[in-house]
């Protein structure tokens, strides 16, 4: 393992199955706090064009051939393995700038992401190749021709692109939802910090767990990487707008109408509610969470506050409290005890924020703070890229641009006031749109006004108050189960969203046919379809005997109104469609005393449960209930019960399956239709 005092090591690319050196000596990438050299990088004379040919015929071959429950298991194992291995990650994190706390965020947030993903595989994902998106569609009214959405796997390499600040988390954030769709990855991290995501790959492809192919490397510039991507390709890119720009327009990527996915620039805001004047526990809350956005990793967040937007007459009060805090923060090395900030990245990244608030200052002033002192409490003040945070101050913000246009990249923030909810949110919005906004209230008309304002302008608003504050994530934490994108100047992309993630690396496709062969493409079966019946019962089969298209036909049950009247009073639904005739025919959907729904889902069980223990285990549940043709004393009702859907638990000895339930009347039209879920036994002993 390199760590920031060992004489620097050239940082390799792994690339079509082996660790492999760039042509040159390449550029030296130096320790943070302590300018000392930690690597070289260089991707010179590197064949891109074979790399991605490997990772589409090796990588993406393998990967398809797998189900999603196996490549959720696939995520746990090697988010397991890297988490037994964090500390060797933690050690080379100081020489990025990172506290401890800093590092908890990249090395097992990303971890915790890749783990999110493998459950979320296995709990929301089909034990299939084939993703069924959406409902069948009937195209003809004998049921002979009808379509189905499917989503597979694209057949290319998705190259992620990624920023220096957050080297662990922005690879696996990213490289979680497409290993999962089905898709190899292609990784290019940042220089400026790239020597710890190739630690993180050394130990992936140490791990064994992956298929060849299905990760490569390259640490240094992508050359003419771009210049092959096809069709099939994907490319996600997170950084500044302007190279974003740049590559979203690529020739190859333009012509292919290659799937990108941009998380740029963004001028985040924090609004302080007008209900949370100072002293109140929403101010406290507020003041914590901007100073918490403006040291942690220096403030080099793509989702840390640039824009503290409050109530004209709390600002006073706001930035004294702010100077305050910010005036409190142990600044020095990362790798010392008690320090709250570290360093940025680098020194030219300091310079280059030192820039930006020059510029900021042309329209605000600074309260707090000197962007070219430091107090230390620890580090080389000459050769590390320290700086104290910086608070400004505009007076005028509805008159100002520089603030709403210039990100400064750092532990820097804008304080501006607003005179009323309107005005706060035209500042919000100011920022051309941004990956997420927060607001500070207890009030519910200000949280729904503010809410509805700022939503179309950002990919996420979270809402602060003092119910919350225990167990919130905070402003800029972005979680595996939210989308992470904003539109306009934030890059109109979206990462992440949980499943919502996983389909952007999947080709949805419109399926049309005879009902039987759609069911052969999806793994289902499709009303239409042929159904077949046992002398035995569906119930009694267990997962390694039970058929898709199995069919139950049961026998009938006349509803009584004594039947719906014991249920009434069993049960305390005492509904006046169930008990009051003449009030039952004033409503428009009845012409008298009907049965209830649930009186009617509870007769079909009884019509088609096997009540003996066999292979079905449990019933965990219904999905999609309708209720379509009301229920009258006398009617008589059947149910065609038919195996719809298998899915075996990859490490379990018991299944899903699905099926279609149709209840009937004596006219032979559908009163209810819903889905039954049922946990079945793989083998069952006769």
């Amino acid at each position: 393992m390199t760590t920031a005092s060992a004489a620097p090591r050239a940082l390799e690319n792994y690339l079509c199955g082996q660790w492999i050196r760039g042509a040159k000596a390449g550029s030296v990438l130096l320790d943070a706090a302590t300018g000392a050299p930690v690597a070289s990088i260089d991707a010179s004379g590197i064949d891109f064009a074979t790399a991605l040919a490997h990772g589409r015929a090796q990588g993406g071959h393998s990967l398809r051939r797998m189900g999603f429950h196996e490549r959720a298991a696939m995520l746990k194992a090697l988010g397991q393995y890297l988490m037994e291995r964090k500390e060797e990650f933690y050690s080379l994190s100081t020489a990025t700038g990172a506290t401890r706390p800093d590092s908890w965020i990249d090395i097992e947030g990303g971890i915790g992401t890749l783990l999110a993903y493998a459950s979320k595989g296995r709990r929301e994902l089909p034990n299939t190749r084939v993703l069924v998106d959406g409902d069948v569609e009937e195209l003809s009214r004998d049921g002979s021709f009808s379509a189905q959405h499917i989503l597979t796997p694209l057949e290319g390499v998705a190259v992620h692109i990624n920023a220096y600040n957050f080297p662990c988390w922005g690879m696996l954030e990213k490289m979680a939802p497409t290993l999962l769709a089905g898709m190899p990855v292609l990784i290019k991290p940042a220089s400026q910090t790239a020597y710890l995501t190739e630690l993180m790959v050394r130990a992936i492809i140490d791990s064994g767990l992956l298929p060849e192919g299905a990760l490569q490397l390259v640490c240094g510039s992508v050359g003419d990487l771009l210049d092959h991507v096809n069709e099939q390709d994907a490319v996600t890119f997170t950084g500044s707008a302007a190279t974003g720009r740049m590559l979203k327009t690529h020739p190859a990527i333009v012509s292919n109408a290659v799937r990108f996915t941009m998380e740029a620039d963004s001028l985040n805001a924090a609004i302080l509610g007008e209900d949370a004047a100072p002293g109140t526990e929403e101010f406290d809350l507020f003041v914590r969470e901007v100073v918490r956005e403006m040291t942690v990793k220096a403030g080099q967040k793509c989702t840390a506050i640039r824009r503290v937007i409050a109530p004209q007459a709390y600002c006073e009060a706001l930035v004294a409290a702010l100077d305050a805090k910010l005036g409190a923060i142990a600044l020095g090395n990362p790798a010392d005890e008690g320090i709250r900030m570290g360093p940025l990245a680098s020194l030219s990244q300091r310079e280059e924020v030192r820039g930006r608030i020059r510029e900021l200052a042309h329209e605000a002033e600074i309260v707090s703070g000197h962007p070219d002192q430091c107090h230390l409490a620890s580090g080389d003040a000459e050769h590390g890229a320290f700086m104290n945070p910086v608070l400004l101050y505009c007076a005028r913000p509805l008159a100002a641009q520089m603030v709403h246009d210039v990100e400064a990249f750092g532990p820097v923030s804008t304080v501006m006031p607003y005179h009323s909810l309107e005005e706060a949110v035209a500042l919000a919005r100011r920022g051309r749109g941004s990956l997420v906004s927060s607001v500070f209230t207890n009030d519910a008309d200000t949280a729904r006004e503010m809410v509805v304002g700022l939503a179309s302008f950002h990919g996420r608003v979270m809402i602060g108050n003092r119910v919350s504050a225990k167990s919130s994530t905070g402003h800029g934490s972005p979680l595996p189960g939210l989308v992470h994108g904003g539109p306009g100047r934030a890059g109109g992309g979206e990462e992440m969203g949980g499943m919502r993630g996983v389909k952007h690396y999947m080709q949805r496709t419109a399926v049309q046919g005879a009902p039987h062969l759609l069911g052969a493409v999806t793994g289902r079966w499709i009303p239409g379809a042929p159904a077949h019946n046992d002398t035995v019962h569906p119930f009694r089969k267990s997962l390694a005997e039970l058929r898709i298209g199995e069919q139950l036909t049961t026998a009938t049950r006349t509803v009584t109104l004594e039947d719906i009247e014991h249920f009434a009073h069993f049960t305390g639904d005492t509904f006046y469609a169930h008990m009051d005739e003449e009030a039952a025919r004033q409503n428009p959907f009845f012409d008298g005393r009907v049965a209830h729904g649930y009186l009617i889902v509870s007769f079909a069980a009884g019509l088609f449960v096997d009540p003996a223990p066999g292979p079905v285990l449990a019933n965990y549940g219904v999905d999609h209930l309708r209720f379509l043709t009301p229920v009258n004393p006398g009617d008589t009702l059947q149910v065609q019960l038919t195996c719809k859907e298998i899915n075996p638990r990859g490490s379990a000895d018991h299944g899903e399956v699905r099926w279609d339930c149709r209840v009937t009347n004596q006219h032979a039209k559908v009163v209810a239709q819903y889905d039954v879920l049922t946990m079945v036994a793989k083998s069952w002993p006769h």
